[in-house]
This record gives C-alpha cells, structure tokens and sequence, in this order.
C-alpha cells in the first residue's frame, strides 16, 4: 500500500508518502507545498491542487489521507484550513484514490499510543517509526507522514479483524 498522507494549510500544505507493507513501514517523500502571502486565495488552492495531482501522478498512492477538521477557536484559520482541505480532497477523488480521515485524536494515538501527545514525541515517533536519522522538517511535513503512519496501522488493524 502506498499511503499520502496530507497536512492541509493555504500557506504550507504538509505531505508524507509512505508504503505499507503488513508491519514495515518505509518513508518515499516528504515535504511541503508553499503558497505566497501575496497570492490571492484562488491562485493559492490552484498551486495546492496542482502540486499535490503532480505528486499523485507520480508517485500513484493507493490511498490518501487528510486530517480530519476539529473546531478552531479562529475562525479565519478554520477557513483557510478547511478550503485547503477541501482541495487536497478533490485532488485525491479526482485521481481516483480512495480517501481516509483521522481526527488528530486518532493520529495521535496510533503514532505514540498517547491521545494527548504533543508535537515533540509525535516527530519523535515518526522518526522512529520510519526509520529516519531526523525528525523530517518542517513541522508539516512530520505532521503529514504521522497521518499517513496512523493510516497504516488502522488498515493493518482492520486487515486483522476482517480475517479473524
């Protein structure tokens, strides 16, 4: 399984691709999709959609994964978040790839088995996990593979239920 795993935002858009393979997890690429300040907000979701169908394209993953949005107490971010979002959404439905939502709840748990986790033993673990000799910068782009790790152990999990 070849998992994308997508950290939304307008200004810095995290990814992380990664392949699955029963208990081996190995990294293919991380990094960030950058927009400028003084795009406007149609050209910045243009540049988002574009980079991540060029990343699709190549690297043709099985499965994309998008944190799921949680209330913000700024509402401008939760917007532009959310718009962000909605982008990297289509992108995957219109490759044909079949998507996944984790809350951060969620993430944080099948990355360090801790809900409450912070963001230091999150790139510690995803380090750990794929075997990296550093924590992958910037922040978005750990952020994007812990969303893809958490993917792939809830596949495995579910894998193990459905042949039980």
């Amino acid at each position: 399984m070849i998992i994308l795993g997508i950290d939304p935002g307008t200004a810095i858009t995290g990814y992380g691709i990664i392949t699955s393979d029963g208990d081996v997890l190995k990294p293919v690429t991380f990094g960030v999709i950058t927009t400028s300040s003084e795009w406007t907000l149609p050209r910045r979701l243009q540049h988002i959609y574009a980079e991540l169908t060029a990343l699709i394209t190549r690297y043709q993953p099985t499965d994309a994964v998008i944190e799921k949005l949680f209330f913000n107490k700024n509402v401008r971010t939760a917007l532009s978040v959310g718009q962000a979002r909605g982008v990297a959404l289509l992108a995957a439905a219109h490759a044909g790839v079949t998507i996944h939502e984790y809350t951060p709840l969620q993430i944080k748990q099948a990355v360090a088995g801790y809900g409450r986790a912070d963001k230091v033993q999150i790139q510690q673990m995803v380090k750990l996990l794929l075997h990296l000799d550093a924590i992958p910068q910037p922040d978005d782009a750990a952020d994007a593979l812990a969303i893809a790790i958490c993917h792939a152990h809830s596949a495995r999990f579910e894998r193990v239920i459905r042949e039980a």
